[in-house]
């Protein structure tokens, strides 16, 4: 059943757990990005609770993008603030995101095809030997593979082999080696931005067997930007709903709120919400 909210601009995930005793791990207050006189974000709020997988709605130049970027310090909010754990923050860089926790999978994917899945996973963060190789920046890459391969069994993904080329690979495979390359370094906060685009049935359904294991097997909290419905309905606990740089409203995802949640993207109805589970 929906209700009818004056506002709903605020935006509170739900919890799997009983009650909510503590803080979100997420949450975003006001949020205000402008770019001249384009305000890409208009006074956004949201809030994601631990071990939650929230679907970000909305149609093209809704504001979905905007939002993610600030979150992951690739744009810089000119009102508003993000906390996580209930804390304050600034996050002006994605390596101050990735200090913090978060991390982003774009439709982009950013993996350099001529490399293999050990090289994609830790460019940038490699290991190194102990102590007296440290030094002479000698890689441990026998410790990268073996830790690799860890990564990839956890979330059940399927290489054909880890000297292999990333540019050799189907699309699914490369998918799978953006998340877990993610995964490898997010400790709060996993965003994924369209990850089945463009992929075939089989490994649409890996990539969403992935996602919903990500909440309770590494403790993380999900936000799946997405246009595909069915999709939404498999894995999120709650869909939130962007147009116009605004959020207008919420639901449980189900084949019953379906069309009040394709309503609210096009604006074929006004903001609209359904309380979170639980409450």
């Amino acid at each position: 059943m929906t209700e009818t909210a004056a506002n709903t601009d605020h935006v509170t995930a739900s919890t799997t757990g009983p009650g909510r005793a503590e803080p979100p791990v997420l949450e975003v207050r006001g949020a205000v990005k402008r770019f001249g006189a384009v305000t890409a974000l208009g006074g956004v709020d949201l809030t994601l609770h631990r071990r939650q997988v929230v679907g970000l709605l909305g149609d093209n130049g809704a504001g979905k993008s905007t939002l993610i970027k600030a979150i992951t310090g690739v744009h810089t909010l000119d009102e508003g603030q993000i906390l996580l754990d209930g804390e304050p923050v600034s996050i002006r860089t994605p390596t101050e995101a990735r200090h913090h926790g978060i991390e982003a999978v774009y439709q982009d994917l950013a993996l350099f095809d001529n490399l293999g899945i050990v090289s994609n996973l830790y460019l940038g963060n490699e290991l190194t030997k102990p102590r007296r190789f440290r030094a002479l920046g000698w890689l441990d890459r026998k410790a990268m593979e073996r830790d690799a391969r860890e990564r990839l069994e956890k979330l059940q993904v399927n290489v054909p082999g880890f000297n292999s080329q990333i540019g050799l690979m189907s699309g699914g495979q490369r998918q799978a080696v953006a998340v877990a390359r993610a995964v490898a370094f997010a400790s709060r906060v996993l965003i994924l931005d369209e990850p089945t685009a463009a992929l075939g049935v089989r490994e649409t359904r890996n990539v969403l067997d992935t996602v919903s294991r990500l909440p309770e097997e590494l403790d993380l909290s999900v936000i799946l930007i997405s246009h595909n419905m069915d999709h939404v309905v498999q894995v999120c606990d709650e869909a939130v709903v962007m147009r116009q740089g605004r959020v207008v409203g919420s639901a449980t995802p189900s084949p019953d709120t379906l069309q009040d949640i394709v309503s609210m993207i096009v604006g074929a109805t006004g903001s609209t919400s359904t309380p979170p589970t639980g409450q």
